[in-house]
């Protein structure tokens, strides 16, 4: 076994990765960009190595500094996680011929599984069954819309590199694949470095099943069974589960035992998933099921296979790469129980799941018996160059109804304030009834995201107990918060004080009356409504912004967590940020949002469709903007004469910044 091994990943799985190899007594070394100097891998390991600036093109995508980094410190093997280098089979050669361990599979293999196109020739020739579909190598627009045709629509484009969604494009129209044609080659081309796709019939209720595969060195190959990943926003999964709900012995053997012959035909070995599109138009049958690629690494979702397996991948990753057997046999593996994961983004979801940035501020996550899988603390930053992942949150129970209710409950019980995330959408897909009895399929949030990114109105009870945080009630006083040292209640002149906040764009005014030490009552004036409103509670306890208070027949726990300028309040599932204005003054001068084309987040200018001086209408696509290994199109904010262009392609802009001003047009 190993002595010493370098994690070329950072993030979560790069803490998931130096977490088993210290419980194997391995000694770990962390590789660290300039913005990742202080993040929680580089502390959790036993040494570290900077290995360049913020872009992950000058710094985790180095293959030759990330060599002689290991060399550097005395590592034997490297081991890449998922993503950056994981499946770049140069930097597998590259690290064979340094004389170190690639903790993964062979250069062959990588190339074998890396271009889909290539990928599903071979399986077609394997008898592994594939998508119908267009895999050659002529790329141009005539005969890829023919091939469309061919197939019958729907269908899909995608790249014929990497994965994670991007580069794909789904086309129902056939006048619109020559502009989605032109997306998907120039977003693969961004994040692969390789513009060619493919083009394959889209499955119409398809579920996206996947089956975890291993290998050793000595022949041996395994299945440790599926995981259903069919729950995705923009074609990027969002809770993955293991078992796949309503699977039959047969068809989990019919699967396993395809994604065993696809490796096998590589000669595979490490951790692998083979993926498949699976018909579920009328429920699982073994003769709809199709291979849609295999990643030729650990994924994302093994946590959920471990926790039905009672198996640490990770080690078994690790005992492979030095030589080993695998530890079981296929016999001896057996499911128990039932797992989900949550991936907690930071992203907002009213904005179509565009990625989001900020400092996390305050970071809480449930204890046992839920995991976390997280690469970040309360205090770090979630930064344009990464994945904006925060944590990874995985339950296990005796069967499917218990986990999901845990991983509800588990979600309910995290908090998260400093940056918009996905939390509250994750916790109210864990209570969509189609759901919660197994009717997944990749359309479910599509079809459900009006219910799912909705978000509750702020209550009176949690206005009225965020100005009570506002101004220091239950905490202990400190001397540098302005609210507190404005002095306690029992000095002031007349028992209330009234607290302005703001959230979601609403003004609310609250005056808090104090008539005893427990008994106190709320006068709210809103900006959204005509007519104030009144309440009277009893605050039972209040400790460091925990508080239990009672609304008539009702008591409410809640927690409040203050920031400069800021009150978080979380409920039940429900989050709340309320700011606190430093002034009540207003700007004449800001421009109507119909002048003007702003950054919705921070990224690169890819492509200006306008000049100055040009007619556009309201919804044009005009900007190509990439963030976070996002392509996206921006469209006019209104009629008009674009009056100033203000970036150009390749500029590096930020969230908010100004893109594009118009003026109304005026008729001859």
């Amino acid at each position: 076994m190993f002595s010493k091994i370098l994690v070329a990943n950072r993030g979560e799985i790069a803490c998931r990765i130096i977490r088993t190899a210290r419980e194997m007594g391995i000694a770990t070394v962390a590789v660290y960009s300039d913005v990742d100097a202080a993040s929680l891998h580089v502390a959790m390991a036993d040494e570290a190595v900077r290995i360049g600036t913020a872009a992950a093109s000058e710094s985790y995508l180095l293959g030759d500094r990330i060599i002689e980094a290991a060399h550097e410190v005395g590592a034997e093997a490297i081991h890449p996680g998922y993503g950056f280098l994981s499946e770049n089979p140069d930097f597998v050669d590259a690290v064979e011929r340094a004389g170190l361990v690639f903790i993964g599979p062979s250069a062959d293999a990588i190339r074998a599984m890396g271009l889909k196109d290539a990928a599903k020739t071979l399986m077609e020739k394997s008898g592994v069954p594939v998508v119908p579909g267009y895999h050659g190598e002529t790329q141009e627009l005539v005969v890829l819309a023919g091939k469309a045709n061919e197939i019958g629509y729907p269908v899909l484009i995608k790249a014929r590199a990497g994965g994670g969604g991007k580069g794909m494009r789904l086309v129902t129209d056939p006048s619109r694949f020559g502009d989605a044609l032109s997306a998907a080659k120039r977003e693969a081309e961004a994040s692969f470095g390789d513009g060619r796709v493919l083009v394959e019939k889209f499955v119409a209720t398809p579920r996206h099943i996947e089956v975890q595969v291993f290998g050793d060195d000595h022949g041996n190959h395994v299945y440790l069974f599926e995981r259903d990943c069919s729950l995705q926003r923009r074609h990027q999964k969002v809770i993955e589960e293991a078992p796949a709900p309503g699977m039959t012995a047969e068809m989990r053997a019919a699967m396993g035992e395809a994604a065993v012959q696809a490796a096998r035909a590589i000669g595979y070995s490490g951790a692998g998933t083979v993926e498949f599109i699976v018909d579920a138009s009328d429920g699982l049958h073994p003769d709809r099921f199709y291979f849609m690629e295999m990643n030729t690494r650990l994924q994302v979702e093994h946590p959920v296979t471990e926790m039905i397996t009672g198996l640490d991948l990770v080690e078994w990753q690790l005992r492979v790469a030095a030589g080993e057997t695998l530890p079981l046999s296929q016999g001896e593996l057996e499911i128990c129980g039932w797992a989900f994961e949550a991936r907690i983004y930071a992203e907002d979801v009213q904005k179509g799941f565009l990625p989001a940035t900020g400092v996390l501020q305050h970071l809480s996550f449930p204890g046992a018996p839920a995991r976390v899988d997280s690469g970040v603390r309360a205090g770090d930053e979630i930064t344009p160059f990464y994945d904006p992942m925060i944590a990874k949150l995985i339950v296990h129970g005796p069967n499917r109804n218990i986990a999901l209710s845990r991983l509800a409950a588990a979600l309910a019980r995290t908090e998260i304030a400093g940056a918009t995330t996905n939390l509250e959408f994750l916790w109210r897909l864990c209570r969509n009834p189609e759901f919660a009895q197994g009717g997944v399929d990749t359309g479910l949030i599509d079809r459900e995201t009006a219910s799912l990114s909705a978000s509750d109105p702020v209550s009176d009870e949690m206005i009225a107990l965020a100005a009570l945080s506002a101004i220091g009630v239950g905490y202990a006083p400190d001397g540098n918060d302005p609210f507190v040292t404005i002095g306690p209640w029992s000095h002031w002149t007349a028992a209330k004080r009234i607290v302005h906040l703001v959230a979601d764009g609403v003004d609310f005014a609250v005056t808090l009356y104090r008539h005893s030490q427990a008994r106190w009552s709320a006068a709210i004036d809103r900006s959204d409504r005509t007519s104030g409103a009144g309440l009277e509670f009893m605050l039972f306890g209040a400790d460091d912004g925990r508080y239990r208070a009672g609304f008539g027949n009702r008591q409410v726990n809640l927690h409040c967590v203050r920031e400069k300028g800021s009150v978080s309040v979380f409920m039940g599932g429900l989050t709340h940020t309320f700011q606190i204005p430093a002034d009540a003054s207003t700007d004449d001068d800001v421009q109507a949002p119909g002048d003007r084309l702003v950054a919705p987040m921070p990224g690169v200018i890819k492509q200006i469709t306008v000049a100055k001086g040009d007619e556009v209408q309201l919804g044009a696509p005009i900007i190509v903007m990439e963030a976070m290994k996002m392509e996206m199109s921006l469209e006019a904010p209104g009629d008009g004469i674009v009056a100033e262009v203000t970036v150009s392609e390749g500029s590096q802009v930020k969230d908010g910044d100004v893109l594009v001003v118009l003026e109304t047009k005026v008729d001859d």
